[in-house]
C-alpha cells in the first residue's frame, strides 16, 4: 500500500515515559494532513515515528509497505522527509547553499541533478538572496526556509513540517502556502504540525486532533473545529472567522471570510 501506516503504535523513551499510545493512522500517497493539539499531546513524537527517527515500542509503522523497524532512519528519510521545528537542530553547513546541496550530493546524484533540485527548492522558498550567508547569521524565519529547502531538494514522497508557521509573518505564511500547493501538484504528501488554526483550515483538507498521547479525532476542518468536544479535549482554538461566527450565532459551520460574508447578507 502506498501510504504511511501506523498500526497500534506506542512509543516510550528509555526513561520509561510513554509519549504515544495505540496510534492508528493511514496517510495516503499525496495527501495533505495537519496534526493539531496542545503541547505534550504527542504530535512531534508521532511524526518522528513516521520517518524512523523514533522506532515504535509496540506496533508497527509501515512506509509504502516497508516496516520502519527493518530500515535505518537514513533510508526512510529518502521517502519521508522531516523538517525540524527548530532549524538549528537540522542545519550544520557553513552557507545556506551548501546546506541545500548537501543531501542531494550525499544521495550521489549527478552535479546537474544536484543543481536542478537545489535551484527549484531555492525558488520555492524564496531564499535566493541568502545563499552565501552562514545560516546562523540569517533571520530565524528565513532560516526555517533554508531548512525546508534542504529537505525539498531531496524530493521526498512525503514531507513532514514541524511547526512551520512558528515565527512567520503574513508573508512567510503565504510562502508556506505556495510551497504546499506546489508540492501537492507534484504529488508529494505534506504532514504539518502547527498551532495556527487559520493556516490549518485554509491549507489542509484533513485534520488529526491529538490529546493524551493519542488520536482523538480525524476529519475535515469543519468536522474538527465545529465539534466543541474535540476542540475542548485537544485544547485548540477555532480559526478566527469561526470564533466570530460562533459569537454571532451564525449557522453553517463557518470557517472562511467568504462564508461569513454570505451569512451576513
Amino acid at each position: 500500500m502506498m501510504a504511511i501506516e501506523l498500526k497500534d503504535v506506542s512509543f516510550a523513551y528509555p526513561n520509561g515515559y510513554v509519549a504515544n499510545e495505540g496510534l492508528n493512522l493511514v496517510i495516503k500517497d499525496g495527501e495533505l494532513l495537519s496534526i493539531v493539539g496542545q503541547n505534550g499531546a504527542g504530535k512531534t513524537t508521532a511524526v518522528k515515528l513516521m520517518n524512523g527517527l523514533n522506532k515504535p515500542s509496540k506496533g508497527d509503522v509501515l512506509v509504502d509497505g516497508v516496516n520502519t523497524k527493518e530500515k535505518s532512519c537514513a533510508w526512510i528519510s529518502k521517502t519521508v522527509g522531516y523538517v525540524f521545528q527548530n532549524p538549528d537542530d537540522q542545519i550544520f553547513n557553513s552557507t545556506a547553499l551548501a546546506e541545500i546541496e548537501y543531501m542531494p550530493r550525499y544521495m550521489k546524484l549527478s552535479e546537474e541533478e544536484v543543481k536542478k533540485r537545489s535551484s527549484r527548492a531555492i525558488e520555492m522558498t524564496g531564499i535566493s538572496h541568502y545563499l552565501k550567508m552562514n545560516p546562523l547569521d540569517i533571520p530565524y524565519a528565513i532560516r526555517k526556509f533554508v531548512a525546508i529547502a534542504a529537505i525539498i531538494a531531496t524530493q521526498p514522497k512525503y514531507l513532514i513540517l514541524d511547526e512551520p508557521t512558528a515565527g512567520q509573518d503574513k508573508r512567510g505564511n503565504e510562502i508556506l502556502e505556495n510551497i504546499i500547493k506546489e508540492l501537492k501538484r507534484d504529488g508529494t504528501g505534506v504532514i504539518a504540525i502547527t498551532h495556527d488554526m487559520d493556516f490549518v483550515a485554509k491549507n489542509f483538507p484533513r485534520i488529526v486532533a491529538m490529546a493524551h498521547k493519542n488520536i482523538i479525532a480525524d476529519g475535515t476542518a469543519k468536522e474538527i473545529f465545529w465539534n466543541s468536544a474535540i476542540v475542548e479535549e485537544s485544547r485548540i482554538k477555532k480559526p478566527q472567522i469561526a470564533q466570530v461566527a460562533e459569537r454571532m450565532n451564525l449557522p453553517g459551520s463557518i470557517l472562511f471570510r467568504e462564508e461569513l460574508t454570505n451569512a451576513l447578507r
